[in-house]
């Protein structure tokens, strides 16, 4: 489990094709320190398994499911990353409860500079809609956010100085695709309520 408090803003240093898997070098000194095989690591929200370890990197393979339901099939040599240690047991819960299992991807429709902040506006898939509410809490990225407004088919963020400077969401622009998950506790509730949308396989999995 992650609590969306990004450690470091990594980097992808290798991309390696493998038909219908990628397997991804990444750079992060601080996440890697401790490591070890089989350990898990999100990826811009991503809950990825360390297959192998080198001097402040580490591999992960990705299989074709999650290449094709987030924007990591997206990432690139040289691409910058938002890399997150699983929560310790006993540790505080910085942001809220992250599973690091990815519902869909968005875009980023625009930026709203102010003098101490950022309003950003994100497209939201429509199957996704029902469980982001206003003042409610969905990660993007992996970061650990809270919903300012929620529309029919987006929602809008606020950025701090320090979100901006630390992780992807202060480098990427209009078009740029973002990972979300929504709180899980709402799909929860949903399923124990026998949401029409859940029985027929119609929900978010």
């Amino acid at each position: 489990m992650f609590t969306g408090i990004v450690e470091e803003l990594g980097e992808v240093t290798a991309v390696e094709k493998l038909g219908d898997a990628s397997r991804f070098r990444l750079r992060g000194a601080v996440v890697t320190e401790g490591a070890k095989h089989g350990d898990s690591i999100a990826v811009n929200g991503v809950c990825l398994t360390v297959v192998d370890l080198g001097e402040h990197e580490f591999t992960a393979d990705v299989m074709a499911e999650t290449l094709n339901r987030s924007s990591l099939g997206a990432l690139a040599t040289g691409s910058r990353v938002n890399l997150e240690r699983p929560m310790a047991l006993g540790g505080r819960l910085g942001g809220h409860i992250v599973q690091g299992h990815v519902d869909g991807t968005g875009r980023i429709v625009e930026r709203k500079v102010s003098e101490h902040w950022e309003i950003v506006k994100i497209s939201l898939p429509a199957d996704l809609t029902r469980y982001v509410v206003e003042k409610g809490s969905i990660t993007v990225d992996g970061v650990s956010l809270t919903v300012v407004d929620a529309g029919p088919d987006y929602f809008t963020i606020s950025l701090i100085p320090t979100t901006l400077a630390l992780t992807t969401l202060g480098i990427k622009g209009p078009g740029d695709p973002v990972n979300l998950e929504v709180d899980v506790i709402a799909k929860y509730v949903e399923r124990l309520l026998g949401n029409p949308a859940q029985e027929n396989g119609e929900a978010a999995k």
